[in-house]
């Protein structure tokens, strides 16, 4: 009987817990996605590099850890990322299930994680793949204008100001940033497809990975990923 107990509560826990993972290239709606999650299921919202400014700010043993890389300009190990993950996930906070961006980024990472996620004898719900084309997502970002005084932002065709080049609000000059030019934007893709466009086999073949269109309105990708959250809800009742 007693041998039973665990896989009991592990299937208990499982029917309430939302452990899910956003994944997606730039630009895709990840954050508009997130925003509307955590409102929706009231889940703690793990984004790894405000979660990693976070414990350096603190100065937590890992924060000090993450610093001694960032100093020398490395990167953060993976160890170290999944020390700070497993700090959130291990919390009170995050007992009923977490949303988990930027992390992981490899097939490395995503293994790493499954691991350290078994040994708290937990599992992951669903990774959401929201998805969008280089060209849709080039012209997304590339289009984005902010005004240079308050930070206003604008674009070109979906929010253009009413004045081209002059925010609606103060009046001042609206500029392109460096990281939303558009051989920035197309570099930053190739990295994605390069490093982590390879988890999406790796989680489909785990039957984890539920897919999402990301051209259309985020209205649309939201009642989407609720009704598929509900679907994976109703399966593991039965």
């Amino acid at each position: 009987m007693s041998a039973a107990s665990p896989s009991a509560a592990q299937s208990s826990r499982a029917v309430t817990e939302l452990n899910l993972i956003l994944l997606g290239p730039p630009g895709a709606g990840k954050g508009t996605q997130a925003d509307r999650l955590r409102d929706d299921f009231n889940l703690p919202y793990i984004a790894t590099g405000d979660m990693l400014r976070a414990q350096v700010k603190e100065g937590t043993d890992l924060g000090r850890k993450a610093k001694e890389y960032m100093a020398r300009g490395d990167l953060v190990p993976d160890e170290v990322i999944i020390g700070m993950i497993l700090d959130c996930v291990s919390g009170g906070s995050c007992a009923d299930g977490f949303l988990l961006d930027g992390f992981p980024r490899t097939v490395d990472q995503a293994e790493a994680l499954d691991e350290a996620l078994g040994r708290l004898d937990r599992r992951l719900t669903a990774v959401l793949l929201i998805e969008a084309p280089d060209e849709e997502i080039v012209k997304r970002i590339s289009g984005r204008r902010v005004c240079s005084k308050a930070g206003h932002v604008y674009h070109v065709e979906a929010d253009p100001p009413k004045h081209e080049g002059v925010c609606d609000q103060d009046g001042s000059k609206l500029v392109q940033r460096d990281d939303d030019k558009p051989e920035t934007v197309q570099n930053r893709l190739d990295v994605y497809h390069a490093q982590t466009a390879p988890l999406i086999p790796f989680y489909e073949e785990r039957s984890l990975l539920r897919r999402f269109d990301g051209t259309r309105s985020p209205t649309e990708v939201h009642d989407h990923i609720r009704a598929t959250i509900a679907t994976l809800r109703l399966e593991d009742q039965l």
